[in-house]
């Protein structure tokens, strides 16, 4: 028994020995192997410092290319702040470009030049090649966050004749709500702008219009005041305080016009808005028409010589549906017009809508279809493609129009447009004198620099 016991103390003393040895031998091989794990973490660490600086260059390289994106294009930058906390329309209006610097004055310009032909009533009876719009801009930073920026048409399609006139001219402050940490939610403008009332006047140009005409009701206007937009979030905003009347220098009447549009862009797809407008009182006789345009020609005073007071209210709903190779927009809206000639009773309400849609096959080649209409029940002065002597200042009023308009275009690049179109228009008279003779053939070569 004690033989055994003996036994067993030696094979435990054994094993403990070798336990030891193995041990030993285990922790002598293990310097080597940490030695290589940490050589591997020291290889892959200098791998990853080396993608980093890689990463870091790449992102200083591309915050120079903004930053000098930025400095050379202020009011491209400035349109999309402005618009429309509005996708609609950073992608139907785009900016100027500003390629041409003098130091940090910024030019750039547009326009069009084509053929134009209507119908022997019509404003081009007699097939006239002509420079149908020309512009210039200056863009240029002044201190900070404050800008100014003005256009000069050298020729539009509205002008009788080639003179130089004043578009927009304002100054910009901008990101007024970023000294309360508000972002972009509140800008201010000062100066003369363009009426902040639909949404067609911001794709008007010939560069940004897929089409040679425009919609029957074509409401557009530029006129002095003070002007707040912004966006936040989905929502965006443009309000104007305005003196209403055409001159550039006076205002006849106290009482401004007030113009507005809010914005909803509930998916990437769809755009909403609603506008609304008063003209404020127009007065007689310096007030001989309003600074809105409708229908291609003016809010014209429709009462006798008893009156020296008129105005206007508007209200439109826009929607833009962006689908695939897909662009759809249509609007509509209501004019309503009085003024202080109470035997004449001219008061009356006219209503106006318009349907568009363009389809590009590729990325050049495009074909657009517009149609809008006008219902004036007691008649209202609208030239459309008609002549203006003829339609509005001789006193004749329309009751209903109608036109539509088939256009194909190719987009050389973003600043070169060819496109032609055919319109036919026909309408009818208060006392249902039919109109026609008035339909439009044009081609025209559009571009911007």
């Amino acid at each position: 028994m004690a033989r055994g016991n003996k036994l067993r103390v030696v094979f435990y003393v054994c094993g403990v020995a070798w336990c030891a040895l193995a041990t030993r031998e285990v922790c002598a091989a293990d310097p080597p192997d940490i030695r290589q794990e940490l050589l591997l973490l020291r290889q892959q660490n200098q791998a990853l410092q080396q993608q980093l600086e890689k990463q870091q260059s790449l992102i200083d390289s591309l915050t120079q290319k903004v930053s000098e994106i930025q400095a050379t294009s202020l009011q491209s930058s400035r349109e999309v702040d402005h618009l429309k906390g509005e996708v609609e329309n950073n992608a139907t209006a785009p900016g100027k470009s500003a390629n041409f610097n003098l130091g940090q004055v910024h030019l750039s310009g547009e326009g069009g030049v084509g053929f134009f032909n209507s119908g022997s009533k019509g404003a081009f009876p007699n097939a006239e090649f002509r420079v149908d719009e020309a512009k210039l801009f200056v863009d240029a930073p002044i201190w900070g966050n404050v800008y100014f920026f003005t256009e000069l048409n050298l020729i539009t399609r509205e002008a009788s004749d080639l003179s130089l006139q004043l578009g927009e001219a304002y100054l910009d402050f901008e990101n007024v709500s970023g000294l309360w940490n508000w972002d972009r939610v509140l800008n201010i403008r000062a100066g003369r702008m363009d009426i902040p009332f639909g949404e067609e006047y911001l794709s008007r140009d010939a560069i940004d219009n897929p089409l040679i005409s425009h919609s029957l009701s074509d409401i557009w206007g530029v006129d002095e005041g003070l002007e707040f937009y912004g966006k936040a979030g989905k929502f965006g905003y443009v309000v104007a305080v305005q003196n209403g009347g055409p001159s550039g220098n006076r205002d006849f009447d106290a009482d401004k016009s007030i113009a507005g549009r809010v914005s909803f862009d509930p998916a990437p797809w769809l755009h909403l808005s609603a506008s609304g407008m008063r003209t404020g009182d127009l007065k007689l006789p310096g007030d001989n028409w309003s600074e809105l345009w409708f229908g291609n020609a003016w809010v014209f005073p429709l009462g006798s010589t008893n009156m020296n007071k008129y105005h206007a209210n508007l209200v439109e709903g826009d929607v833009v549906l962006h689908l695939p190779q897909v662009q759809v927009r249509a609007f509509g809206g209501m004019l309503h017009y009085d003024d202080n000639d109470s035997p004449g009773n001219n008061r009356r309400d006219v209503y106006y809508y318009s349907v568009e849609a363009t389809h590009d096959f590729g990325s050049k080649f495009y074909a657009g279809v517009r149609f809008s209409q006008i219902f004036a029940d007691k008649g209202f002065p609208i030239a459309g493609n008609g002549d203006l002597n003829q339609y509005v200042f001789s006193g004749v009023l329309t009751q209903d129009i109608w036109r539509l308009s088939l256009g194909l275009g190719y987009r050389w690049s973003q600043n070169f447009l060819l496109k032609t179109e055919y319109t036919f228009e026909q309408g009818e008279l208060v006392g249902g004198e039919n109109r026609n003779h008035e339909d439009l053939f044009a081609v025209e070569a559009a571009f911007k620099f």
